[in-house]
């Protein structure tokens, strides 16, 4: 499919980003948008991650938008497919199909000068021409699969958490789960139920807290449903019970040692085994990597038939994975736990510039932009969720919020200033992320340790250094002395 007439916008990305900017369009009676979505239904993440145990840590009152609050939500921290079911719901409720397009993944856009507008081509060959363009692809959706050797030579499955194979047999088998992040805390206590055995190759150990999670009752979702007012509340002290902890991880992350300790407690009290004491007790400051939510994953590890494996993957051989020791860990499917290319933002997408700049490349040294969203000789291009933007301790539903909002008053800013175009000053870039970047220094994430939220020279590329309330603030509204008009 293409479209003749140049789009008002053109999204990339169904997600909650995604979702949520098309809704803002519509309530502003914007109809000449389109969304184009990789896969064949609307979820981003969520319509991805369908492995065993997939949850959110982060409560389902406040990881959901704002307009839209939902007051049957089975549980405090809700489970994958409900949080897909919502997404779904939205998209219906707020008519997003007529402006959805599926299967079609955006691989190149580039920007026409003369014409001033957008091109974009999908995977499918259409061609889209659009003024603005709002990329909502997220920083967690291309699974990061580590260059083994000997792949081919290994004769059971093999797949990454991320594009789960429902199809292979789990029951009664052995099982190696490379990784020990966010997923696999959550996987590998459901493997471990029913696997002969799992053994989890581990880089570091993780710091686990325990998770405050509970089934939301009959009584609990009456009230929620017939007094608004409640759901409002549990929100609000939600979000001020999660934005208190940016104080720990950005300016005073002594305060961190208080969750240390906590997490000992619950580590010591499932596992008894010394040696395995040793092996997951982390060996940096709790915050410096993803502070990881479980109330399973110690009580998992414990288990007779899940074994701990610290000496890292040599290669795979026809019967398991040899470690870096020379032992083979025999196994009939291996799982990779290992995350998602966080810091390539929008690969492998071409975002083609003016005069020829390709972002990737001004990107060489670690992707950044004003506010997460705009860079210099990119105009009327935006991003949600990107560059430091991720969060250590809220919802970025919120933040994403607040970046809707802010591309919703760029378009208005034109709109009342009859301008064509609209592009972050070069100045007002790089300071903001020179400021950015010093904060960055002072906090937890900056303590030595490597992490998803750095790139290869160590740059912290992922992480807003702050509240979200602070964000929020800053993101209100488009200062013309930041953005140039033409």
């Amino acid at each position: 499919m293409s479209s003749v007439e140049p789009l008002e916008v053109l999204i990339l990305g169904a997600g909650f980003g995604g979702l949520g900017m098309g809704i803002a369009l519509k309530k502003a009676g914007e109809r000449r948008f389109a969304i184009l979505e990789k896969a064949a239904e609307v979820g981003g993440c969520w319509r991805e991650n369908t492995y065993p145990g997939a949850a959110c840590d982060v409560p389902s009152h406040l990881y959901s938008f704002s307009f839209e609050p939902k007051a049957d939500w089975s549980r405090r921290f809700a489970h994958q497919a409900e949080i897909l079911g919502y997404l779904k719901s939205c998209a219906l409720k707020y008519g997003l199909h007529d402006h959805l397009n599926f299967n079609a993944e955006a691989k190149e856009a580039w920007f026409d000068e003369t014409n001033q507008f957008w091109v974009v081509k999908d995977a499918k060959g259409g061609v889209w021409r659009a003024r603005h363009v709002v990329s909502a692809v997220g920083q967690l959706s291309r699974p990061l699969i580590p260059a083994i050797e000997g792949r081919s030579s290994f004769k059971g499955a093999v797949f990454h958490s991320a594009q789960w194979d429902h199809d292979t047999v789990i029951d009664g088998r052995r099982v190696v789960v490379i990784g020990t992040g966010a997923s696999a805390i959550q996987f590998v206590p459901e493997l471990a139920k029913r696997a002969k055995s799992v053994t989890v190759f581990q880089r570091s150990g993780a710091w686990v807290i325990p998770k405050p999670d509970r089934a939301y009752g009959v009584v609990d979702n009456l009230v929620f449903s017939a007094a608004p007012l409640a759901q409002a509340i549990s929100r609000a002290w939600t979000y001020v019970e999660h934005e208190s902890r940016a104080i720990a991880f950005t300016q005073q992350p002594w305060i961190l040692k208080l969750f240390e300790s906590r997490a000992r407690a619950q580590m010591r009290k499932h596992i008894k085994d010394p040696l395995l004491l040793q092996k997951i007790e982390p060996d940096y400051a709790l915050g410096c990597k993803r502070v990881l939510i479980s109330n399973d994953w110690y009580p998992a590890l414990a288990r007779a038939n899940v074994d701990v494996v610290t000496e890292g993957v040599a290669h795979f051989e026809e019967h398991g994975v040899r470690d870096a020791s020379g032992v083979l860990q025999e196994a009939d499917v291996v799982i990779y736990g290992t995350g998602f290319a966080a810091t390539e933002f929008l690969s492998p997408m071409k975002i083609t510039g003016r005069r020829g700049m390709v972002l990737n490349e001004v990107w060489a040294k670690g992707a950044e932009a004003y506010l997460g969203m705009t860079v210099h000789g990119f105009p009327n291009f935006f991003m949600l969720y990107g560059p430091n933007t991720n969060l250590a301790h809220s919802s970025i539903v919120y933040m994403l919020e607040s970046q809707i909002a802010h591309v919703m008053g760029a378009l208005r800013l034109k709109q009342r200033k009859g301008a064509s175009l609209i592009e972050v000053n070069a100045d007002t870039q790089f300071g903001f992320n020179d400021r950015l970047q010093q904060r960055i220094s002072k906090s937890v994430w900056d303590s030595g340790c490597t992490s998803w939220y750095k790139n290869e020279s160590g740059k912290n590329i992922n992480n807003w250094p702050g509240f979200t309330f602070e964000y929020r603030w800053k993101t209100k509204k488009p200062d013309t002395r930041h953005y140039s008009l033409s």
